[in-house]
Order: C-alpha cells, then sequence, then structure tokens
C-alpha cells in the first residue's frame, strides 16, 4: 500500500521536513506536487496565518487532516474544512510566555523609545544636554488586553509586575480572569494607555481595531500588535501616528508578511519586528512535535491532541 504523504504547504516550512521525517512520516511540498503524491496526501502541515482555499483542498482527495504548527489558523475556513471531513488542529498555548514576553519587549521598546535612542549612541549624536528630557513613566498607567487567550492573561500577569492596571476586553466573558472586563473594545481604548493586542484573528473580527479604536487610544497612547496584522486597520494606524493621533505603535504582525519596508520607511514613533515573537528555541521544537502527534494520531484513528476549538468553526 502506499505511504500516506504529510504535505508542507508553505516553503518556509522545509526545515521542518527533517522532524516529520524523523516522526515516521513522509513528506511532499505542495509546489513541487505530482498527480501520484496528490492521490497520497493525508495530512497538510501548515503554518495558519497562510491561507488554504476550499478550490486547492479539493484537489486532495484523501486528506483528512490540516495540523497548524502555529497557534492561529486563521487562513483556514474550519467550518468548511469540518463539514468537509477535514480535521484541523493547531499549537495550543505552547509558545504563550514567549509571545507576551515579545510583546512585553516592543511594549517596552516603544514607550522608552529604545530603538531611536540606540541609533544617537551608534551615530555619534549623543549630547548630554538632551539628557534631561520628558520621558513618561509606565507606573500607574492602563494597559489594555484585547483577548484574553493563553497569551493574553500571560501579558496581564507580566504588566501588574510593571506596576500597570489591567483591563481586558473579548467578545466571551472568561470566568477564570482575575482583571476586570472592559464593556467594549471601544470602551477598552478609551481606558487603555497601552492596547495590546492578542486576539485570535477571526474573519469576524478583521480590522477590528478600527480607526475610531485607534484615535480613542489617543495622541498620548500606543499599540502593540502580537495578534495577527488583519486584526488592526494598518492604513489607519498608519494616519494615526503620521497625524498625532496616536503617539506610538509596536507591531510584530502586519497585514501583509513580509511587510513593504517602504510602507513603514516615513512612519513615525513605531518599533517594528519579523512576526518573531513565537519562534523560540524552546517553543518551536514543541509546537513542531504537537503537530507530528496530531498527524501520527490521525494516521492510527486515535483522537487527535489539540483540535481546533469547536467555536472556531461556527
Amino acid at each position: 500500500m502506499p505511504q500516506p504523504l504529510a504535505l508542507i504547504a508553505v516553503p518556509f516550512l522545509t526545515v521542518l521536513e527533517p522532524a516529520f521525517q524523523g516522526g515516521g512520516l513522509s513528506t511532499a511540498r505542495a509546489w513541487e506536487l505530482s498527480d501520484d503524491e496528490r492521490a497520497r496526501v493525508r495530512s497538510i502541515v501548515h503554518a495558519g496565518e497562510v491561507v488554504l482555499t476550499p478550490e486547492f483542498l479539493k484537489t486532495l482527495p484523501a486528506l483528512g487532516l490540516i495540523a497548524c504548527v502555529s497557534v492561529g489558523y486563521d487562513g483556514i475556513d474550519v467550518a468548511w474544512c469540518r463539514a468537509n471531513g477535514i480535521e484541523v488542529t493547531h499549537a495550543r498555548g505552547l509558545n504563550a510566555e514567549d509571545v507576551a514576553d515579545h510583546a512585553i519587549g516592543l511594549m517596552l521598546s516603544a514607550w522608552r523609545n529604545i530603538p531611536a535612542l540606540d541609533r544617537i549612541v551608534r551615530e555619534g549624536r549623543w549630547k548630554q544636554e538632551e539628557r534631561i528630557g520628558s520621558q513618561p513613566s509606565l507606573g500607574g498607567r492602563t494597559l489594555g488586553v484585547v483577548g484574553l487567550g493563553h497569551i493574553g492573561a500571560a501579558v496581564a500577569r507580566r504588566a501588574q509586575a510593571l506596576r500597570l492596571n489591567v483591563q481586558w476586553w473579548g467578545p466571551r466573558p472568561n470566568a477564570e480572569a482575575s482583571w476586570p472586563r472592559a464593556e467594549s473594545l471601544l470602551a477598552l481604548a478609551q481606558a487603555s494607555d497601552i492596547l495590546v493586542v492578542c486576539a485570535r484573528a477571526e474573519a469576524s473580527n478583521r480590522g477590528m481595531v478600527s480607526a475610531e479604536v485607534i484615535e480613542a487610544v489617543g495622541p498620548q497612547g500606543m499599540i502593540v500588535n502580537v495578534g495577527r496584522g488583519q486584526l488592526i486597520d494598518e492604513d489607519a494606524l498608519i494616519a494615526a501616528l503620521k497625524g498625532g493621533k496616536l503617539w506610538r505603535a509596536a507591531l510584530d504582525v502586519f497585514q501583509q508578511e513580509p511587510t513593504p519596508a517602504e510602507r513603514w520607511a516615513d512612519v513615525p514613533n513605531a518599533v517594528l519586528t519579523t512576526h518573531s515573537a513565537g519562534s523560540s528555541n524552546e517553543a518551536v521544537p514543541l509546537m513542531v512535535a504537537q503537530a507530528i502527534d496530531n498527524v501520527q494520531r490521525f494516521l492510527k484513528g486515535d483522537e487527535l491532541a489539540s483540535p481546533v476549538p469547536p467555536a472556531a468553526a461556527t
């Protein structure tokens, strides 16, 4: 009987092929797929932010599982997949602490203007008389968390240690939350000096951090995004930074990735990183191992380790 294949869906995941092959799985690459291989694909190994269209999935007649190495799965129509006999798994909570660390790092870097000060030193522009200036303190400010899942809760815990008052908002109540929940996203933005976006991306929340929400954070406020780029109206964010309606921003995720350098060339007061918040030496092997485990369980007919929550398919 022909060996079933796990399909590597995007080129940047080819570095994971040895791990999957070491787990006893045979792999193929989507961009090199032969007709014979296409018929043998039983699972897809995927990065959930990349779109997998139903049209493509229909070309894989034996497909039964999409195993996301990532926590997110916003590029996948989970409802369509399950209606067509395809299960979807993800790396549930495995890199939350690393993403939260990165979010706090972005926040501190932007709030204290660290990248700009670094450039001043390196470019020989350090003037002693400029040391004493107006630098706002962080303590006592309000940090609003958008989405109180594993990552949002980890951010909230760290924020408390930094003397920040924490509030949060999400579309669903969280009985385990020890921080007050705002009535709405807009209300959270109005109350926050710093708004940290940690929410899971879905079709229903694209652009939810709108121009109105951005301007509610205000000319003395900051937005940090470690969720997904499409959660924020990026054009409105850029306009607000340029127009002084938002003080600063710190972003690890973007609407288009890699984001074009020229898009940000003249945008002031923004700290930008390369969608790297969850990519630590410790977290990535755990995420890969969980994806391998899910594929192995699927092929054996066993219960999956980390299926996407049912709410994602509604």
